[in-house]
């Protein structure tokens, strides 16, 4: 088992979708190496450890949202769930399930390959996620549990022999992050300990737009652009310099998501250069409030010899 994430890397990015955060997946690929990384989770955050046991984690409760004073953002907010819908269709919200595909590009010596990929997302209320990636050639499954976080990699070939990779304190962060993204619809940042903060007005793609900072801690905040008439979410920036816009909807007991998401990522590749990498998600199926059980989410055993 290793105890720190592969050093190539590919990224789950936390994706809002024009209603609901939805996972994003990228890749950079190139020749025979991979750069994983969490996308999300930036690798530079801070790196103060979490402890593994719920009795060790020391946490002072935030004030309650209903104590709290107003803020700037909250008209904003309130303008955006209600472009994803009623407040009892978003508060009645406890899983998402998505499936679909993801698509990118494989650097080789030729140039640029396309490559698609199977992609399923699971989140489950209050701090679950599972997403798994899968290929002719490998099953790759990162999963949160609470605190704890893991990665296995499987070659569907030999499916007794796969690697288990647990992830490092900052990247569990981040999937906690991620996972309240995609389950709170925007409010309640500070029931966590963070904060949403009115940047000010903007302009995307001629849009008018509201700009606010989500911002769960240091290394991890998303910039959210919001139509200014409607509500809806336009674009998505990472703090990392990712840009992330949806297309299309799929609206699902009566919540509204995106039908594809685009993430366009800055990264390094094997030879240290800069260069930009497009992934595109498509949902094909999109299920709410499936119960799932705890065994999907926990750390598995390490394969008998």
């Amino acid at each position: 088992m290793n105890p720190t994430p592969p050093k190539i890397l590919v990224v789950a990015v936390a994706v809002l979708a024009a209603l609901v955060a939805g996972v994003l997946a990228y890749r950079f690929y190139s020749d025979a190496q991979r750069s994983r990384t969490d996308a999300v989770a930036h690798a530079q955050a801070e790196p103060t450890g979490l402890p593994s046991s719920p009795a060790a984690r020391p946490e002072t409760p935030p004030p309650a949202a209903a104590s709290r004073p107003a803020t700037p953002a909250d008209p904003i907010i309130a303008k955006a769930r209600a472009f994803l819908g009623t407040e009892t269709a978003l508060n009645a919200v406890r899983s998402v399930h998505f499936i679909g595909t993801m698509e990118n590009q494989l650097m080789t010596p030729e140039g640029p390959k396309p490559v698609k990929t199977s992609l399923e997302i699971i989140f489950q209320k209050p701090y679950q996620q599972r997403i798994t990636l899968t290929s002719p050639t490998l099953i790759e499954t990162t999963a949160l549990d609470d605190y704890e976080g893991w990665q296995r990699q499987l070659d569907p070939t030999k499916p007794k022999q796969w690697r288990l990779t647990v992830l490092a304190p900052a990247v569990v962060k981040n999937l906690r992050a991620n996972t309240w993204e995609n389950l709170c619809f925007y409010r309640g940042i500070e029931d966590r300990g963070g904060r949403a903060d009115f940047v000010g007005p903007a302009s995307v793609d001629g849009v008018a737009t509201n700009k606010v900072a989500f911002i769960h801690e240091r290394g991890i905040v998303f910039y959210r652009h919001f139509d200014q008439t409607t509500g809806r979410l336009v674009l998505t920036e990472t703090d990392q310099g990712g840009r992330i816009k949806e297309d299309g909807e799929i609206i699902v007991n009566g919540v509204r998501f995106p039908q594809k998401v685009t993430t366009i990522v800055k990264g390094r590749n094997a030879q240290g250069q800069m260069i930009e990498g497009t992934n595109v998600i498509t949902f094909d199926k999109i299920t709410l409030n499936e119960t799932f059980p705890e065994s999907m989410f926990e750390t598995p055993p390490l394969p008998s010899p």
